[in-house]
């Protein structure tokens, strides 16, 4: 597992952050992890992902997090967004507190169960605790309803299920279950 650098992104990065987030979403199990088809992906200019790598590599607003091998290819990734009280969040509900919330988890398939996700989670944990000015009070991610082996990471990972649902954007009927972490 030493094998993998975990880092931040660069700036500059935007093909590699494009290139692993279409094989994300190429995934099976992308359709109950990600709120985005590939072909909406696909479909974004150049300018897009450059934006996108931008704001995932500096500032406060989110940093994005990647599992690199000695080859330099991106193996995994999980990016955190910083949520302040009093906003809207992805699903439109208000935001009660200063919060992180982690999304675009993602680790290829040949790297799963390899430990890789915890390194990632703790990287990302690791970033969001360390803000200051304000202080997140906690992290939070929301997992599909069928996705039973993310759900069950998190929970050993430490997440606890907070009681709040909201629909899947576009699965009608389908749930998300909101899973919280506080700061140690």
């Amino acid at each position: 597992m030493n094998q993998y650098a975990i880092r931040e992104i660069q700036a500059d990065e935007w093909a590699k952050v494009k290139e692993l987030r279409l094989a994300a979403l190429a995934d099976p199990a992308a359709p109950v992890a990600f709120l985005e088809s590939p072909a909406e992906a696909a479909a974004q200019p150049d300018s897009f992902w450059q934006r996108r790598t931008e704001g995932g590599a500096v500032g406060r607003g989110a940093r994005q997090f990647i599992a690199e091998a000695a080859d330099g290819r991106w193996v995994g990734s999980v990016t955190v967004l910083v949520e302040s009280a009093g906003t809207s969040g992805i699903f439109d509900e208000e935001i009660p507190v200063d919060q992180g919330h982690l999304v675009g988890v993602f680790v290829r398939p040949e790297q799963r169960g390899s430990g890789l996700t915890e390194r990632l989670f703790q990287a990302a944990l690791d970033w969001a605790w360390s803000l200051e000015g304000p202080a997140l009070e906690r992290v939070r991610l929301f997992v599909h309803e069928d996705n039973a082996r993310a759900g069950a990471f998190y929970r050993r990972f430490g997440f606890v299920a907070s009681g709040v649902t909201v629909p899947m954007p576009g699965d009608s009927g389908a749930k998300e279950f909101e899973y919280l972490i506080a700061r140690p």
